[in-house]
């Protein structure tokens, strides 16, 4: 086990074109750090770096107390986990699952026992003699997460892993991972498009756009208070509402003719001075049109989600969403007014789009 450091980390490809435009970030010893962000922002580039996969143009990969960049990627230590599988279709699973180590000259006790370990901590004992083709997705998926355990690498890296599993199974497997790496220890790098999956895993989160990071935390303080646009929009489902507002005093903002309170809002920002106002769906309540600060949200359509009901709508003309639990709101069309604790509004800048708060 081992953390691991990237420092100013490039890649440049023929013609200019920068698909990691120098990214820095440590994930301590055991951690969990799940990068996310939409195709093509550079998240499986980085991700294929710290594998040795892809060279890197500039920066340094530390994995332990060695920088890695001129490694070859089967002296890195590392096991990768790849969305594919990658499974050999003409061996066995047991065969699978050894084959690394036979490779590495291990000897043929140490085999056995690691690949039994393995197979017993991933449940999937009775498959060993099966081939790949016999078995389910989550299995095949089960046992190339095995390949990679019987490994001990110090680092695990993920590569969108379960893409190819049906929504539920995705959610048991989420939930597998997860433990699996708790009980290991083992430093984990994860990559997926998947904002659900990377709050639900990680222990850090590291969110890319266009090649950079837009934001670095844990998964709680990325939702509860995002640093750009971006990231409001693309971490939550469903996602916040933006709305285009004025600032309109210290510590106010106005959406069309109603006012807002925002707590997290800078002090040095200039009267009428363009904004984009985000609320989030499951943040908003209902009030009677006479309380202070009422806005008014014109319900077009309600969608049934269960144990939930988003309501579609137009607030101060622009299209709004609010969530409440089923059967707390009246599922009807027709206008509600509704309102925000303050310590729930965040503010942008329209050009930059990075938030407008006190720190």
């Amino acid at each position: 086990m081992a953390q691991v450091t990237l420092s100013n980390v490039k890649k440049v490809y023929a013609g200019g074109v920068e698909a990691v435009k120098g990214v820095s970030f440590d994930i301590p010893d055991g951690g969990f750090c799940v990068l996310v962000g939409p195709s093509g922002c550079g998240k499986s580039t980085l991700l294929r770096m710290v594998a040795g996969l892809e060279t890197i143009s500039s920066g340094e990969v530390t994995i332990g107390e060695r920088v890695v960049n001129q490694i070859e990627p089967a002296d890195r230590d590392i096991a990768m986990v790849f969305q594919n599988y990658a499974l050999y279709p003409h061996m066995n699973i047991y065969d699978n699952m050894a084959y690394g180590l036979r490779n590495r000259g291990t000897p043929k006790d140490e085999i056995d026992k690691r690949v039994k370990e393995a197979a017993r901590i991933l449940a999937i004992e009775p498959f060993l003699e099966r081939r790949p083709r016999q078995l389910s997705g989550g299995q095949r998926q089960r046992v190339a997460m095995g390949r990679a355990i019987v490994r001990k690498p110090q680092v695990f890296l993920f590569d969108e892993p379960l893409s190819n599993l049906d929504a539920k199974l995705r959610v048991q497997m989420r939930v597998e991972i997860k433990k699996l790496q708790r009980a290991l220890g083992v430093t984990s790098i994860y990559v997926t498009h998947d904002q659900v999956e990377a709050m639900t895993l990680s222990d850090k989160l590291v969110v890319m756009n266009a090649g950079r990071v837009e934001q670095i935390g844990v998964p709680a303080d990325v939702y509860r208070k995002p640093a750009s646009k971006f990231v409001a929009t693309f971490i939550g489902s469903p996602p916040m509402n933006i709305l285009p507002g004025l600032v309109d005093g210290h510590g106010i903002v106005a959406l069309g003719d109603t006012v807002l309170q925002v707590h997290d809002l800078r002090d040095d920002l200039p009267p009428q001075m363009p904004v984009e106002v985000g609320l989030r769906p499951e943040d908003i309540e209902i009030v009677s049109d006479d309380d202070a600060g009422s806005l008014p949200f014109d319900v077009e359509f309600i969608e049934e989600l269960g144990a939930t009901q988003l309501f579609h709508g137009k607030l101060a003309g622009q299209p709004f969403v609010m969530q409440a639990a089923t059967g707390d709101v009246p599922a009807q069309e027709g206008r509600l007014w509704i309102t925000v604790d303050p310590g729930k509004v965040h503010v942008f800048d329209p050009k930059t789009g990075v938030r407008l708060g006190k720190d």
